[in-house]
């Protein structure tokens, strides 16, 4: 894919990411319901272009399978191997990082754009936002093949920007469940994450088609994505962006989720 301008990335005229309207309306919907799909958001020769280039840089990607509570926390062995903290959740991707995209990818184009990011930060209410500091945490192209999936979990951000390039043939399905905790009050409702563990409270299943933009707040919203069923590979590109400049992922969750520290 060579180098693109914004406009041959993004469908500005469906998506009119400068417009004061438009971005008040996601803001008011990401305020309301915790979430915001924009679809359409990539041009179709975008979304062409992207998963080619996602197919083609899978074979460098990082595939891991690890299980961890919904809380991503270190368990707490006092409270029972069968408390709902304790209890042990499913994830199985392969990733390729910010330095394994190449430099004229129109992702970089999307990260990059000054336009995209006062956008993104008028909507989520964050005064600018900033690139990690690492090589690796900025962009995040993620696959997902025939049966693996994103356990139930609870994000330690404010915030996650993502863009789906390829659906599956089946599965892949985003669920989520609203203010589930109060992570700031330290509220973790045990009570009512088992009953999402156990089927006895729906969660409600986000559409989302590829090229489709979605800003979520997942800190207190429980959410997973569903197993991949078929032959085709789920492509998500998470964009990941911090309030303040300077910050890197850790040591540690660079090993775990890449493989390797830069």
């Amino acid at each position: 894919m060579t180098g693109m301008s914004v406009e041959g990335v993004i469908d500005l005229a469906a998506c009119p990411i400068g417009d004061g309207g438009f971005i008040a309306s996601c803001r008011d919907q990401l305020d309301s319901d915790g979430v915001v799909t924009i679809p359409g958001f990539l041009t179709a020769g975008a979304v062409h272009d992207l998963v080619a280039e996602a197919e083609a840089g899978r074979k460098d990607a990082f595939f891991t399978s690890s299980t961890h509570n919904v809380y991503l926390t270190p368990p707490r062995p006092e409270l029972g191997d069968d408390h709902v903290f304790n209890r042990q959740i499913t994830s199985s991707k392969g990733c390729i990082t910010t330095d394994q995209v190449p430099a004229a990818s129109g992702l970089h184009t999307i990260y990059d754009s000054p336009e995209f990011r006062s956008f993104l930060a008028q909507v989520v209410g964050e005064d600018a936002l900033h690139e990690y500091a690492d090589p690796l945490s900025s962009i995040n192209v993620h696959y997902a093949g025939e049966g693996q999936e994103l356990g139930w979990h609870f994000d330690n951000s404010a915030f996650a920007v993502t863009l789906l390039l390829q659906a599956p043939e089946d599965g892949g399905a985003f669920q989520y469940v609203r203010d589930l905790r109060d992570a700031d009050s330290n509220e973790m409702n045990f009570d009512g994450v088992a009953a999402v563990l156990d089927g006895d409270e729906p969660p409600v299943t986000l559409p989302v088609t590829p090229g489709t933009l979605v800003l979520f707040r997942g800190r207190n919203s429980m959410h997973r994505v569903t197993p991949t069923i078929g032959d085709r590979t789920r492509i998500l590109v998470v964009l990941a962006y911090n309030a303040a400049p300077g910050i890197a992922l850790s040591e540690a969750a660079r090993k775990t989720f890449y493989g390797r520290l830069g």
